[in-house]
Parts: structure tokens; C-alpha cells; sequence
């Protein structure tokens, strides 16, 4: 079992030492300065630009996240966490934040581990949140893609 396959399913920890559950308790002013959970708690199959060295999806982890009811646990209660910080901030309801890569990010992992409708409950609670934020077009259209 791979590294993020382990803490997706609560046995392993990230490129920090932290747990799923360290993670997914992290106050809003942590979430925001921090740049290295996101990659963890929700993986894609491409290297992030950001954190070198976070986890890179296999075919396999694919496969194992999909089947494995605690890292399916640990993607909803990641989209949680992350839809709260979302409604009790607004600093990413600008022209242009790194929170909108965040929120790409989520968006494609999820689709990915966890299917559509968990995607797309994720964008819908964004875009409401979004509606009359002065966020860039081309933004929007990235969340519209993934």
C-alpha cells in the first residue's frame, strides 16, 4: 500500500509527519498558511507545481482508494473540512487567490477517487459561495472543466 493510499485510509501520516485526522483538524489561519496537506488529502495523478515531492496517483492507488470505504471516508470528510474553511473565509474571493488552485484541485481528485456527484456537490457549493466575487473567468472555467 503506498504512502497516500495509508493516509487516505487513517494508517499513515503525510510528507509532514500528520495524520488524516491532524489534518482534518487544522483551524481555518492553519489551512490558510499552510501549502503542504492539500496534495495529500486530495492526490491527482499529475506532480504538483507547488510541493515537490507530494504523492503522485498510480493506477493502483486509483484502484485502492476507490474500493477502500475509509479513504472514501477521508475524501468526504476532506471536502467538508476544506467547504467550511470555504464559507468562513473570503481572502479567495478575488480576481485571483491560490485558493482557486486548491479548489481545482479538489474538484479533480474528487471526481476522480470519489465520483461525480461528490465533485459536483463540491463545485455547487463553491460557485454559490462564488456568485458576484470579482473571480477571474478563466477560474471559473477551470472549475467548470474539472
Amino acid at each position: 500500500m503506498s504512502r497516500v493510499v495509508r493516509f487516505l485510509s487513517g494508517e499513515g501520516a503525510d510528507g509532514a509527519g500528520r495524520t488524516l485526522a491532524e489534518v482534518l483538524t487544522l483551524d481555518d489561519a492553519q489551512l490558510e498558511r499552510r501549502h503542504d496537506f492539500i496534495q495529500w488529502l486530495f492526490p491527482l495523478t499529475e506532480p504538483s507545481g507547488a510541493v515537490p515531492g507530494s504523492p503522485v496517483l498510480t493506477p493502483e492507488d486509483i484502484v485502492a482508494i476507490r474500493a477502500d470505504p475509509r479513504a472514501q471516508a477521508a475524501l468526504a470528510a476532506g471536502a467538508r473540512r476544506m467547504g467550511e474553511f470555504y464559507a468562513r473565509t473570503d481572502a479567495w474571493l478575488a480576481a485571483h487567490d491560490h485558493n482557486h488552485l486548491r479548489i481545482t484541485r479538489i474538484l479533480r481528485s474528487l471526481r476522480l477517487l470519489a465520483g461525480d456527484a461528490a465533485a459536483e456537490g463540491f463545485r455547487h457549493d463553491i460557485l454559490q459561495r462564488a456568485a458576484g466575487a470579482p473571480i477571474n473567468a478563466r477560474t471559473l472555467e477551470f472549475w467548470v472543466e474539472a
